[in-house]
């Protein structure tokens, strides 16, 4: 696909007013995504799970307006009920980006209502399941100008659309498993979208787990834009980048083999350069927190003294992510209430796992 496949013909039908509903999950990146070209294009591919249970319930509701402009859009946005004029800013980029692929967003007047399974603030990147849920919205409303659509078609459109509303967004429409940024060795992978993995997977990591533990809530000190920004002319950027694609080969592998020895050293040495790039960068700074480590320090321990195949990642955060095999949940969940819920704010953890992607919801 090209970026003018997604530009569309004249509508045949028309719409006067409405609403739909998508609900759409986080996702945990295993080879992570850091830094980015214009358009929201990825300076190496990533590859990640799909979550279950952390998701966004969005309504998309539209009426026509009686004048409209090519030059403003009409909305509002509410999280839990609570209007927050403060989101408008984001949700305008969006529109203005997406205009030229959606142009009926000019002809109606939006309301769009939000929330989140998770806690608000939690500390988890709601972006990604944020826009893509609005973005399978807008997708719905546009297959009732164009009933022909295709699935396939209407899911890739989503992905593109969601991608230029947060990038990781692109790859919460479907799961277990998604890639995004062109990779050799991957069918069919794009830097405009995200691609259902469809090589062979091992048993053992189709129903994986992944316990996030809130070690850090509210508000990151250094927003995602801005960290993906110090990439450009970043001192180790070019080895970085190579060494995504490197870790997605592996990867290739490792999922076929199901050798989780293998798969614990790419994710946590990921997780670990991730934040590498951070603290190496002009200017530098740590998101990680002394709880952050010293929840790693007990996951290494344990894992030492129990053979058991638990593992951690992290997102541009402070939050752990432990990742770990259905077969052993019950040792290691008795391994998190025991020794790590201490280093979390309010004792909070959220119990998730590997899951198929978003669905409409029944209005």
């Amino acid at each position: 696909m090209t970026v003018s496949s997604y530009i569309p013909s004249a509508y045949k039908n028309t719409l006067q007013s409405g609403s739909v509903t998508w609900q759409s999950p986080s996702n945990i990146a295993l080879v992570k995504y850091w830094g980015k070209l214009e358009h929201q294009i990825p300076a190496n591919p990533s590859l990640s799970f799909t979550l279950n249970n952390c998701h966004t319930k969005t309504t998309l509701s539209y009426s026509e307006r009686e004048e409209n402009s090519v030059d403003t859009f009409s909305f509002e946005v509410y999280l839990d009920g609570v209007l927050k004029p403060d989101f408008a800013p984001k949700i305008e980029v969006f529109f203005k980006r997406i205009l030229p692929y959606v142009p009926f967003l000019t002809d109606y007047h939006f309301k769009i209502e939000t929330q989140n399974s998770f806690p608000h603030s939690s500390g988890i990147a709601s972006s990604a399941s944020g826009m893509s849920a609005l973005a399978l919205c807008l997708m719905s409303v546009e297959k009732q100008f164009s009933s022909e659509m295709t699935s396939t078609y209407f899911n890739e459109k989503a992905s593109f659309l969601a991608r230029l509303g947060s990038g990781s967004a692109c790859r919460s429409i479907e799961g277990p498993l998604v890639s995004w940024g062109k990779h050799q060795q991957i069918k069919n992978s794009s830097d405009l979208l995200g691609v259902k993995y469809e090589a062979e997977v091992a048993d053992v990591f189709k129903n994986y787990q992944d316990t996030i533990l809130l070690v850090d809530v509210g508000e990151k000190k250094v927003s995602s834009t801005v960290g993906h920004s110090l990439m450009n002319g970043h001192p180790f950027a070019e080895r970085r980048f190579q060494q995504a694609h490197e870790n997605i080969s592996k990867l290739i592998e490792i999922f076929k083999t199901g050798n989780l020895d293998a798969f614990i050293e790419v994710v946590e040495s990921e997780a670990l350069t991730l934040h590498a790039m951070m603290m190496t960068s002009i200017p530098y700074y740590i998101l990680m927190k002394p709880n952050t480590l010293a929840v790693i320090d007990k996951i290494w321990e344990f894992r030492k003294a129990t053979g058991l195949h638990v593992c951690f990642t992290l997102d541009a955060g402070a939050n752990v992510h432990i990742l770990y095999p259905e077969s052993e949940k019950a040792e290691v969940l008795e391994f998190i209430k025991t020794e790590l819920v201490a280093y979390c704010k309010n004792q909070q953890y959220i119990c998730d796992q590997i899951g198929l992607g978003a669905r409409e919801i029944d209005s």
